[in-house]
């Protein structure tokens, strides 16, 4: 059965730093390529970064390229989201997201607010 399990949200200030981890489970991990989407309040959910198996390709949402960095370490069947620099208008909740055999699979999502 296919897991993912996000942690790592919290409360920052603007300019501030979070690293999120999505530990993944029921699959073969470096098999599939890895995503993260965000839905800010009152917001459609949008694709953030996605990381291919090896980690050799990888593509941002323009609004966070620059501030926000994603890695994977598939011996520890995990994916990272290092989000340097926060804004107020990254405020989410935050997802992790992988396609296994045509299904779609998603987090219970941890929710990030960016707010003095």
């Amino acid at each position: 059965q296919v897991q993912l399990v996000e942690s790592g949200g919290g409360l920052v200030q603007p300019g501030g730093s979070l690293r999120l981890s999505c530990a993944a489970s029921g699959f073969t991990m470096d098999r599939y390529g890895m995503s993260w989407y965000r839905q800010g309040p009152g917001k459609e959910r949008e694709l953030v970064a996605f990381i291919t198996p090896t980690g050799r390709f990888i593509n941002y949402a323009d609004s966070v390229k620059d501030r926000f960095t994603v890695s994977r370490d598939n011996a520890k069947n995990t994916v990272y989201l290092q989000m340097n620099s926060l804004k107020p208008e990254d405020t989410a909740v935050y997802y992790c997201h992988t396609n296994v055999r045509a299904m779609n699979y998603w987090g219970q999502g941890t929710q990030v607010t960016v707010s003095s």
